[in-house]
C-alpha cells in the first residue's frame, strides 16, 4: 500500500519547466550531426592537401602479389624471432638467396662495401693479391692470376679452389664476399688454404701488394715476331695495344703472338675493338644473344690496320673477352689458336647500381662465335695443342716453412721437382728430404750467392720459385710453337 502510494507520487509529481531551449526532431538532428562530420572531413583533407604547411603525404603502395609470401616471413621474423632482426643483413639474405636460385656464378650482388671494392677493380690499381676469383658450385675458384702479381709470383693457378681465408672456411660465399676478405692493405699478409685438383690442401701465404692495371705488355726479338701479352680487356687496352702495335711496326714487325693466356676477360667493346684491327671489313666478330629476338652479329669495320700474320695463345685461364678474341681471329681471320683448352664463359654481365649504393650484377646475355657456337662451360679447343710442362704446375712451397734434412712432407717433394727442373739432383723426387736434396739445395744456393745452410726456407725458398718462373718464360712451349707457325718453321706430321 505504502508502495503504490509512493509510485503514485512521484508519477503524478509536476514537471518544472526549464529555460527557452529549441525543439529538434529525431531525424533532423541525426542529419546535422552527419552534415557536420562530412563538412570537417572535407575542410581537413583539403588544408592537408592544398595547405602551406602539409603533415604527411600517404602514398599507397603497389601491390605485388608474388612477394606477399617474402612479406608475410619477413613481418613474422620482425614481430617474433627470438633475438631483433638486423634487417639490413636479413634483407640482403633474401637478394642473394633471390640469385641463388639461378645458379648462375656471375650474377652477384653487391653490398655497400663489396659495391666499392668492385669499383676499385675497375680503376687504373688497388691492393691485394691480384687474382680474378669466380663463385662456382659453392667453392671459390681462382679464374686468373694477375701478371706479375703476388697470387702469380705466390704460385696460384687458374681453377684452384680457394677454401678458406686465413683459417675462415669461405664454402657458399658469393665471389663479392671472398674478395672482401682477400683484398686488404700493402704490406699485409694473407693465408689461402688452396686446394689444386686431388691434392691435399696447402697453405698459401701471400704479402699483398699495389696491383696496377697495366694490361697490355709487348716485345719482340731478332726474329721479328712480336709477342703481345693481354692480361684483361680495361677501357685503356685497346689503346695501349695499338700504341705498341704501332711502335713495333715501325721496327720491321713480321709476325704477331696474342697471347691471353691467363687473362679472364673482361669489356666485350674492348674485344671487339681489338679484334677489328686484324679483320677485313664485314667479317663477323661475335654474336650477341639476348633474352628475345635474332642474335645481333658484331662485324669489322674499316679493313686491318695490322696484316701481318696472327697466332693466339690460349689456357685454361683465358675466359670470356679473351675467348671472343680468339674465336674471331679463327673463324673469320684464319689464325691459329694454340696452347689448351679455354676456361668457357659464353655469357654477359652488366651492373646496376641500387638507391643504398649496393651493386647487382647479373647475366643480360650470352655471346656466340662467328660461326655461331655457343662455348659457355665447354671453352674453345685451341687448332694446335700444346700441354705446360710439367714442372709448371707444380705445387706451392711456403717460403715461411723450414725444410731440411729429415722433413717429410708434400712441400719436399714439390722442391726436389723444382730443383730437378732446374738442372740439380736431389735423388728420387720424394716426400722425404735427404742428404742428396740437402746436397741439391746447396747447390743452388752457391749458385744464387745465398749462404750455403743446405736449409729450404725464407731467401732460398724465393729464389728457387722464381727461377722455375723464369725457366717457364724463357721455355715457353706454347710461345715457342706459335713462333713457329709463323714462321713456317714448324715440323710438319703426317
Amino acid at each position: 500500500m505504502d508502495e503504490q502510494k509512493r509510485e503514485e507520487e512521484i508519477v503524478e509529481q509536476p514537471v518544472k519547466p526549464a529555460g527557452k531551449f529549441i525543439r529538434i526532431k529525431p531525424f533532423a538532428l541525426i542529419m546535422l550531426v552527419f552534415l557536420t562530420i562530412l563538412l570537417t572531413a572535407g575542410l581537413t583533407i583539403f588544408a592537408l592537401t592544398f595547405g602551406e604547411k602539409k603533415v604527411v603525404e600517404v602514398k599507397v603502395p603497389v601491390e605485388r602479389a608474388e612477394f606477399t609470401r617474402l612479406y608475410d616471413a619477413f613481418d613474422e621474423l620482425k614481430n617474433k624471432y627470438y633475438v631483433e632482426l638486423d634487417e639490413e643483413e636479413v634483407i640482403s639474405g633474401a637478394i642473394n638467396g633471390m640469385l641463388d636460385a639461378l645458379d648462375d656464378p656471375y650474377t652477384d650482388f653487391m653490398n655497400k662495401e663489396e659495391s666499392s671494392h668492385f669499383q676499385e677493380g675497375l680503376s687504373s690499381s688497388f691492393q691485394g693479391i691480384g687474382a680474378e676469383i669466380q663463385e662456382r658450385n659453392g667453392y671459390i675458384m681462382v679464374v686468373s692470376p694477375i701478371k706479375n702479381s703476388p697470387a702469380e709470383k705466390a704460385g696460384l693457378l687458374p681453377k684452384d679452389l680457394i677454401l678458406a681465408v686465413n683459417g675462415e672456411s669461405i664454402q657458399g660465399m658469393s665471389a663479392s664476399e671472398a674478395v672482401l676478405l682477400i683484398r686488404g692493405e700493402k704490406g699485409t699478409a694473407v693465408t689461402l688454404t688452396v686446394q689444386r685438383g686431388d691434392a691435399e690442401p696447402i697453405e698459401m701465404k701471400i704479402v699483398r701488394d699495389d696491383i696496377p692495371i697495366e694490361t697490355v705488355y709487348g716485345e719482340m726479338g731478332d726474329d721479328k715476331i712480336a709477342h703481345i701479352q693481354i692480361t684483361s680487356f680495361s677501357e685503356q687496352t685497346f689503346e695501349e695495344l695499338v700504341t705498341i702495335l704501332t711502335d713495333l711496326d715501325t721496327k720491321g714487325m713480321e709476325g704477331i703472338v696474342l697471347d691471353v693466356r691467363q687473362n679472364p676477360g673482361g669489356i666485350l667493346p674492348t674485344a671487339i675493338d681489338i679484334a677489328n684491327l686484324f679483320l677485313d671489313d664485314g667479317q663477323p666478330i661475335v654474336q650477341v644473344q639476348y633474352r628475345t629476338g635474332e642474335p645481333e652479329i658484331f662485324k669489322a669495320k674499316g679493313g686491318k690496320q695490322f696484316t701481318q700474320p696472327v697466332t693466339v695463345l690460349i689456357d685454361e685461364g683465358s675466359a670470356s673477352a679473351s675467348e671472343i678474341l680468339a674465336a674471331a681471329l679463327h673463324e673469320s681471320g684464319g689464325a691459329e689458336i694454340i696452347g689448351v683448352n679455354s676456361f668457357g664463359k659464353g655469357t654477359m654481365q652488366t651492373v646496376s647500381s641500387l638507391k643504398d649504393g649496393s651493386n647487382l650484377k647479373f647475366t643480360t646475355g650470352k655471346w656466340l662465335t662467328p660461326s655461331g657456337n655457343w662455348i659457355n662451360e665447354k671453352g674453345i679447343t685451341p687448332t694446335i695443342e700444346v700441354q705446360y710442362p710439367s714442372y709448371a704446375s707444380l705445387a706451392y712451397v711456403d717460403p715461411n716453412a723450414e725444410l731440411a734434412e729429415g722433413t717429410r712432407n708434400k712441400m719436399v717433394e714439390s722442391a726436389e721437382g723444382m730443383l730437378q727442373a732446374l738442372g740439380y739432383n736431389p735423388g728420387e723426387v720424394d716426400s722425404l728430404f735427404d742428404n742428396e736434396t740437402e746436397s741439391a739445395v746447396k747447390a743452388f744456393q752457391q749458385d744464387q750467392k745465398l749462404d750455403r745452410t743446405g736449409v729450404l726456407t725464407d731467401d732460398t725458398t724465393y729464389a728457387l720459385m722464381d727461377a722455375l718462373r723464369d725457366k717457364i718464360q724463357k721455355e715457353d712451349p706454347m710461345l715457342l710453337k706459335a713462333k713457329e707457325v709463323l714462321l713456317g718453321t714448324e715440323e710438319k706430321t703426317e
